[in-house]
C-alpha cells in the first residue's frame, strides 16, 4: 500500500554533527527575513542622537552615582553647550553629595558662565563637601567671590571641607578624599582638593582606574602632547583610539573632539559601541564636539 501513497517533496538538510532529517522544500526566490530586512546603516544624525541619549541616560542613572559622575565629566567637555549645562545644573540638586560635588566641579571645566548662578545655591548646600567645592570652582574658574567667607571660615578653622554626619546618613569612607599623597603620585591635581575624570570623581575615581590597569603616564602624555596640535600628534590621537588601555581610548576621543572637526568624527563612532562605559560617555562628547557646528569651543 505504501507504493500507492504520494509524499511531499522533501529537502535533506545535513546538521554538524553528522545526523540529517527533512524539511519541506522553499522556493527559489525565497530569502531569509534578515536579509530581507537588513538595517540599514546608522546616519551620523542618528550617531548623533545616540550620543546623546547615551550622556543623559548616563546622567540620570538613578541606580548608580559612580556612572552620573562619570557622565558629569563628559558633559564637562562641551563647553558652553546648553543641554549639557542644563544637564550639569541639574546634576546640582542630585541627592549623592559626590554627584553635587562633581557638577560642581563639571561647571568649572565648562568655564559656561550661564552655570554660576546655580553655584552660587551650592554655597547654602547642607554637605561641607559640596559647599567648599563650589566655592572653590566660583573662585578659580569664574573669579567669583562669593563664597569668599566661607574660604576664609575653612581657613581660620572655623569649618570644615569634609563630609559629616547629615540627617543620619554617614558618607562612604571610600569616597573620602583621605589620601592626596596617593593622588598626586597618580598625577591628579585640583585646586579643589577633588579630582573629576571620565572614570567618575575623586577616590572612586582612582579606584576605578586601578582596577582596570590605566596607565596614567601615558594618558598624561597624550594630553601634553596635544597642546600643540601638530598632524603627528592628530595621528597618534587616532591610532590611541584603538588602545587596548581604556583611559587611552578614553583620552583619544575627548581630545580629538576639542579640535570640534568633522573629520574626527567617523573615527569616534566606533567607541560609542565601546565595551567600557567611560569609553562610550568620553567618545559621546567627543563626537558631539567634532559636529559641532563652528566649532563651539571653550
Amino acid at each position: 500500500m505504501l507504493k500507492h501513497l504520494k509524499f511531499p517533496a522533501l529537502v535533506t538538510l545535513t546538521l554538524s554533527a553528522g545526523m540529517a532529517f527533512a524539511a519541506p522544500a522553499s522556493k527559489p526566490q525565497d530569502k531569509p527575513a534578515a536579509a530581507q530586512q537588513a538595517t540599514p546603516p546608522e546616519t551620523p544624525a542618528e550617531k548623533q542622537i545616540r550620543a546623546w541619549h547615551i550622556l543623559t541616560d548616563g546622567v540620570q542613572d538613578a541606580k548608580h552615582p559612580d556612572m552620573r559622575t562619570q557622565a558629569l565629566s563628559a558633559l564637562s567637555d562641551l563647553g558652553s553647550n546648553p543641554k549639557a549645562n542644563e544637564l550639569i545644573a541639574a546634576a546640582m540638586k542630585d541627592p549623592d553629595l559626590d554627584v553635587r560635588s562633581a557638577a560642581a566641579l563639571a561647571a568649572g571645566k565648562t568655564k559656561s558662565r550661564t552655570l554660576v548662578p546655580p553655584l552660587r545655591k551650592l554655597l547654602d548646600d547642607q554637605e561641607p563637601q559640596v559647599v567648599f567645592t563650589a566655592a572653590s570652582v566660583l573662585w578659580k574658574e569664574f573669579h567669583d567671590h562669593s563664597g569668599e567667607d566661607i574660604l576664609d571660615a575653612i581657613v581660620s578653622g572655623k569649618r570644615k571641607a569634609n563630609p559629616t554626619l547629615i540627617h543620619g546618613a554617614q558618607h562612604q569612607a571610600s569616597k573620602t578624599l583621605h589620601n592626596p599623597a596617593a593622588l598626586a603620585k597618580l598625577g591628579v591635581e585640583n585646586g579643589a582638593g577633588f579630582f573629576l575624570g571620565p572614570f567618575g570623581f575623586s577616590i572612586t575615581a582612582i579606584e576605578y582606574m586601578r582596577k582596570n590597569g590605566t596607565d596614567t603616564a601615558r594618558v598624561t602624555a597624550l594630553e601634553l602632547l596635544a597642546e600643540d596640535k601638530s598632524q603627528n600628534t592628530r595621528d597618534d590621537l587616532m591610532d590611541a583610539l584603538t588602545d587596548k588601555d581604556i583611559g587611552v581610548r578614553a583620552a583619544a576621543a575627548r581630545l580629538l573632539g576639542k579640535f570640534h572637526e568633522h573629520r574626527y568624527a567617523t573615527a569616534i563612532a566606533p567607541l560609542l559601541d565601546d565595551e567600557k562605559l567611560p569609553v562610550r560617555l568620553t567618545a559621546a562628547a567627543g563626537y558631539i564636539n567634532c559636529n559641532a557646528a563652528g566649532g563651539a569651543k571653550k
